[in-house]
């Protein structure tokens, strides 16, 4: 069950909200070393732990990955959760913003696996955790373009799970409701806070499970899309209409 306990574990996005709260959740779990990564040092908590090793990482940028992975070859768990959100229409949002998202949430996130899934392969058994979200189901049009990020992701995820299956890889989705973090910030859900939802992540985790929905509202939204898609689509549409 302790399937955590003495890993070396890198997680991105570290410097807050889930990332913050998987750093320290992994200690908890009894990870040996973590390395901390987020793009802006000096916004990196103190997370007062001799086994943090805080690292400067923007996951688009290739070359700065290369260095990276010079410092960090023993990694055994991948932890893939720095995103960013730019709220916006489809119609009426800012392309940019959309592109931002993509390059960010998606390209970013799949040059962090396509660099490390050698290091991982001759540090089995490994794992990559990628968070996803549950955005990734959901046509919430005042956050279209992070939404076709993640479900861009969900779709990656799935197949590298495939490709990696026999490499001694696992190959994990996480994917969250709204969570109460910086992301989130203004929203009047009711939201849970995220260090519980990095517990329960890291615990799901190690009995196996690949595909996690460690929210109330996650799950909700997972049932309804299960049971009919349009179902979901229909929630978001009053929702956005105010109906």
């Amino acid at each position: 069950m302790e399937k955590l306990k003495d890993k070396v574990i890198l997680i991105t996005g570290a410097n807050r909200g889930i990332g913050k709260s998987l750093v320290k959740a992994a200690l908890e779990k009894g990870a040996s070393k973590i390395y901390a990564t987020s793009r802006d040092l000096l916004r990196m908590p103190d997370f007062s732990d001799d086994r943090v090793i805080s690292i400067e990482l923007d996951i688009t940028n290739e070359s700065q990955i290369a260095q990276v992975i010079k410092h960090t070859s023993d990694t055994q768990i991948l932890i893939n959760n720095a995103g960013v959100l730019n709220p916006g229409t489809i119609i009426g949002g800012e392309l940019n913003g959309m592109e931002n998202d993509m390059n960010v949430n998606y390209y970013g996130t799949l040059k962090m696996m396509k660099a490390f899934a050698p290091i991982l392969e001759t540090n089995t058994p490994a794992r990559i955790i990628n968070i996803v979200s549950i955005a990734a189901y959901s046509p919430l049009p005042s956050i279209a373009g992070y939404a076709a990020s993640k479900a861009a992701l969900f779709s990656a995820t799935h197949s590298v799970r495939i490709e990696l299956a026999k490499k001694g890889i696992t190959v994990h989705t996480v994917n969250p409701g709204a969570i109460d973090t910086d992301m989130n910030a203004g929203s009047d859900w009711e939201m849970p806070a995220p260090d519980g939802i990095a517990k329960i992540i890291l615990n799901e985790v190690e009995t196996d499970n690949l595909d996690i929905v460690p929210d109330n509202m996650g799950l909700d939204m997972l049932n309804a899309w299960k049971e009919e898609p349009s179902k979901l689509a229909e929630i978001f549409h009053n929702m956005y209409h105010q109906e």
